[in-house]
Parts: structure tokens; sequence; C-alpha cells
């Protein structure tokens, strides 16, 4: 037996509903003999007269009776089901997103964004996980919601990305360091003793470049995988750290921060995501807060 044409369904509950046939043709734009043919269809379909003449009239079977409330529901499923989803009761939504976040970024901006997110939804929760490489598996798997950081070459065509700020390095010392006073200058930076921020596994990086093309270099005493290390190391000891400024303003609290004496290309913070989520408007509602919160439009 072959399936039957669930479009038959509309047909059925309009037919029932009116138990009318030209009626029900008005109902649904169709002409009296293609509302006929739709009706011996749906005869033949169900097995059933469905309508039967009494006078001058049609009156429902038995069977036409027991479909009634049944097929006006299915259809009122359907079209629950195929209508854009519509905006979340904040208020009630009980649900937990899961961020892979760059380091540096919970301590600077989890604070504001789990506040925001409890102006308008008390219930939803947040969880943050260490980001320690560039894999994305996570969003792919929906392990993930959102992911945070710098993009790298070009990533997949499935996974979504928007820019969230613009980040310039700088050199971090601790209060005392013989750089903390005077004129800094290109010179002074590179003759100092540096700690190096790499998830790649290689001490070169973007700081590296931008010096060899002054025509110097630097010495690196430390590598580590994260901007809290690098800045933990440099307030306990004589190394200088260079990291994103914004991304760890509040590690920073306490230490001497400068601008680099030399050009160095600024950076890109964007927020990733999954396409199977694009649409989803509590996802979509988390995205604008995360949005709101990095671009500091908050009161």
């Amino acid at each position: 037996m072959g399936r039957p044409d669930l479009n038959l369904l509309v047909t059925l509950d309009v037919i029932l509903a009116e138990g009318n046939v030209a009626r029900a043709a008005k109902r649904l734009n169709l002409s009296p003999s293609a509302m006929s043919r739709a009706l011996a269809r749906l005869r033949d379909t169900t097995g059933d007269p469905l309508l039967v003449r009494a006078g001058r009239g049609l009156v429902p079977t038995p069977r036409a009776l027991e479909l009634r409330e049944q097929v006006a529901h299915l259809v009122e499923a359907a079209e629950t089901a195929l209508r854009p989803a519509s905006q979340p009761d904040l208020r009630r939504l009980d649900r937990t997103f899961t961020l892979r976040t760059s380091d540096g970024f919970v301590e600077n901006f989890g604070p504001g964004l789990i506040r925001r997110v409890a102006q308008e939804a008390p219930g939803v929760r947040l969880r943050f996980m260490q980001k320690p490489d560039k894999e994305s598996s996570g969003l792919r798997d929906g392990t993930v919601d959102l992911e945070t950081g710098v993009i790298e070459g070009m990533i997949g065509p499935e996974i979504r990305a928007q820019a969230l700020f613009r980040d310039t390095l700088v050199a971090v010392v601790r209060p005392g360091h013989p750089l903390a006073k005077g004129k800094m200058t290109l010179d002074r930076y590179a003759r100092g003793r540096h700690v190096s921020v790499t998830r790649r596994g290689v001490e070169q990086g973007l700081v590296d470049d931008a010096l060899a093309a002054c025509g110097t270099s630097r010495t690196i005493a430390a590598v580590v995988t994260g901007f809290t290390a690098a800045i933990a190391l440099a307030r306990e000891s004589d190394l200088i750290a260079t990291v994103p400024a914004r991304h760890t303003e509040n590690l920073r609290k306490g230490l001497h921060s400068f601008p680099l004496p030399f050009p160095a290309e600024a950076i890109t913070v964007s927020l990733l995501w999954h396409p199977r989520n694009q649409a989803d408007p509590a996802h979509r509602w988390l995205r604008a807060c995360v949005l709101e919160v990095c671009s500091g439009d908050l009161p």
C-alpha cells in the first residue's frame, strides 16, 4: 500500500468542518469540480463515503464524525510546526548554553555576560569551557553552542562567524620593572626577556613577525598556552608578556601596561556557531547578548 497524500488532510479538515462541498471549495479557493475530485480521492483513501446525501444536503458518516476532531488537531499541529519559530518566553526559559572561549574571555567578559543574561532569562545557565586549540568539532557535534577566538585562515563553510571586536596588543610588566619607567623604544622592548603565548606548539608568532619586519627579534624565556599564565608570570618576574588589550583588561589590573613601540597587526575576535542554531530564537538572543557585552553597549 502506497503512502497517502498528506495534502489531503487540509482538504478533509475543511470538508468535515463545513459539511458542504461548495462552501469547502470556496474556503480552499477551488472550483466545485476540483473539490468533487478531491472528495472522491478522500473517499478512496479512507474507504468511507464521509459525506452522504440526506434530503437536499449532506451529512457526515460515523467515520467522518470520528475523524473530524482528530484531523483538526493534526492540521493545527502541522501548521504550528511549519510556522516560523517565535521568540521564547525568556523569563521561563530553562536551558544551558555551552561556550568554548579563548583564555581571558571569562575573566574579562564573563561577569558582564552573566548579568546581562540574568536580566532577561534567570533560568538560563552558561557553561564556559576552555579552548586549548582551534578545533571546532564541538560546534559540529552540538556539544558546544558558541565559540570565541581569532579566526586563522579559512573556516569550514558549515561554521558561521561574526566579528565581536578588534583588539590591539600591549606589553605587560610588573610594577617596578625597569621598563615601567622612561620612554619605551623598540630596542628596550626587544632586549628584555619575554614570555610567549602560543597554542600551536611554536615559539614564533604575530609579535615575532612584526619584530622581524623591523629588523630585530626578542629573547623568549618561557612559552605558555594562555594569556592568564603569561600575565601571572609577568606579575611575579621580570618577564614581559605581550597580550591583547581588551581581552585581558581585568587580568592586567595592578600591572604596568604600555603600547608596543613598533607596528603590530590588530586582531579580530569573532563569535562562531553552527548553522543548526542559526534560526533558533533562544540561540539568536544569546548571540545578541554576547555581542552587546563585547561591544561595551551595556548601561
